[in-house]
């Protein structure tokens, strides 16, 4: 049998439809290559375990790692990929492309699966990629267009609407998982690390008609904790930005709904705001503690509108703001559904055809 053929950086993806990542699951989450399923060859107590027994005992450990691998590899054979063809090619990866990476590809081989390894596994991946997104995020590409405006002026809800209505989108609070605010942690789920950040923006990038225009939000440089990668965010700054006008009655009711979650959790809402007390002061705070004690969300969302957000806005073309000048101001009279969806259908008109 022939040894498992290797794959040099770079690759194109589309040429690897189905690709294995055999590091454990919490390596996996933290970081992958895009379209990667996970299908561990050791499990992280496992790992940690031949990890600690390598210190005492190369030997015994590499007996235990290659017990473990063909338990986990015969498990996956007999579930994942019990119905995979003949013609099942697929690349894998571990850490360095080394034993664990091997161990699953030589056993693909000798079922008569062509299964290849990333030379150097994922740390020449992520390398590649670092060195990558300056010519990703940077021109020529698909033009940016940024929506810019107030907080609650509905600039993810024209951005989903957009999308919906076929128009190609870089949703960046989706993919920091993040609303860009102090409000705007998901009560769902964390937000990715820096890395799975990076790697989800490549992919997005890679995915774009460079002949038609791409939406995106105005958003500071941090997302929450999450950093725009440099280039991206010089990109950004050069973009052709459309500024959202919503009146305050009608931001206050965008609002109400996009944060519903702090009326079921008003301690969250209470610590979350706390973190406001050296910029707003201790009156401000306790008046906005009163406001969520009797449950006055229209005052408490309309006070946070004015005496925080509005004050801390940049508005793009001025000298504080990375953000060119809007060329175009929307100014919908309402934050209903429909408003939004003839403003994507006009948007889309426009800029599609220009």
């Amino acid at each position: 049998m022939d040894l498992p053929e290797r794959v040099d950086l770079p690759i194109s993806l589309a040429d690897f439809p189905d690709i294995i990542d055999v590091r454990s699951p919490s390596e996996y989450e933290e970081d992958h290559i895009p379209g990667a399923i996970n299908l561990p060859v050791l499990t992280d107590a496992e790992r940690h375990e031949v990890g600690l027994l390598h210190s005492q005992s190369p030997y015994e450990a590499r007996r235990l790692g290659a017990t473990l691998i063909t338990a986990n590899v015969h498990r996956h054979l007999s579930t994942t990929l019990a119905d995979h063809p003949r013609d099942f090619a697929p690349l894998i990866y571990c850490w360095r492309g080394n034993l664990r990476s091997n161990s699953m590809a030589v056993i693909f081989r000798a079922i008569g699966w062509r299964a290849r390894i990333l030379n150097q596994g994922y740390k020449s991946w992520r390398k590649w990629l670092m060195d990558d997104l300056e010519n990703t995020f940077g021109l020529p590409g698909p033009e940016l267009i940024v929506l810019g405006g107030l907080t609650g002026c509905g600039k993810t809800l024209l951005l989903h609407e957009l999308k919906k209505q076929g128009a190609q989108i870089l949703d960046l609070e989706g993919i920091a998982n993040h609303r860009g605010s102090i409000l705007g942690t998901s009560p769902d789920s964390a937000q990715p690390n820096q890395k799975r950040f990076e790697s989800e923006l490549w992919h997005e990038f890679h995915k774009y008609d460079h002949g038609r225009p791409v939406f995106t939000e105005a958003e500071s440089n941090r997302i929450g904790r999450l950093q725009c990668p440099p280039a991206l965010w010089r990109r950004l700054g050069k973009a052709r930005v459309i500024l959202l006008d919503l009146p305050i009655k009608e931001r206050v009711q965008l609002l109400t709904r996009e944060y519903a979650h702090f009326v079921q959790d008003q301690a969250l809402l209470k610590s979350t705001i706390s973190g406001l007390a050296r910029l707003r002061g201790k009156e401000r705070i306790e008046k906005w503690n009163r406001l969520i004690d009797q449950e006055n969300w229209s005052e408490f969302l309309q006070s946070i509108l004015l005496d925080h957000y509005d004050l801390v806005y940049r508005r793009p073309g001025s000298e504080e703001s990375v953000y060119q000048t809007p060329e175009k101001t929307l100014t919908p009279s309402s934050s209903n559904q429909v408003d939004f969806e003839q403003m994507a259908t006009e948007l889309i008109a426009h800029y599609q055809s220009a």
